[in-house]
């Protein structure tokens, strides 16, 4: 029996020693009401078309609502954004509570204070074993100075950036 079949744990810490940063993926559920959750599965694919991917856990609260829908946006949170990513970490009736968003131009929820905002159409979503797996083209995005938040070993880091070269 192989490593992975019998420590699941090990793996997953594996997994965690490469940092990512934050994101709340958001859209709007069936009755067009904002629903989001914390992804740090976040990655570029492709420039033409412009193209982004994320994940989410088929056993998801929200996997049905993001399977409906037709569209998505991805928001990358900055540094001081914990306690948002906390909170939309958690099965809560109503993540948007208390939390600043606006409708994007695609009629996305867009949260305040993210260092950069992708409006996508849901391009593909493909069977990744115990995810799915959500391609996005993306339609509009925006983006600002700032501090990423970052996650790392199972707890949120700070990035240490490089001084730029002479």
């Amino acid at each position: 029996m192989s490593t992975i079949a019998t420590d699941k744990r090990a793996l997953r810490n594996a997994y965690g020693q490469f940092a990512t940063g934050i994101c709340i993926v958001t859209t709007l559920d069936l009755l067009g009401q904002p629903t989001g959750l914390t992804v740090n599965s976040f990655n570029s694919v492709s420039l033409e078309p412009a193209l982004v991917l994320w994940s989410l856990r088929k056993e998801s609260w929200s996997a049905a609502a993001f399977q409906a829908a037709d569209s998505f946006a991805i928001n990358v949170l900055s540094q001081g954004q914990q306690e948002v990513s906390d909170r939309f970490a958690k099965p809560l009736p109503d993540k948007f509570h208390n939390v600043g968003f606006a409708l994007g131009k695609h009629n996305m929820p867009l949260i305040h204070g993210a260092i950069a905002q992708f409006e996508c159409l849901k391009y593909r979503q493909l069977d990744g074993g115990d995810h799915w797996i959500f391609l996005g083209e993306v339609l509009d995005f925006n983006h600002a100075q700032g501090d990423p938040l970052i996650f790392h070993g199972g707890r949120y880091a700070t990035a240490q950036l490089a001084a730029t070269p002479a």
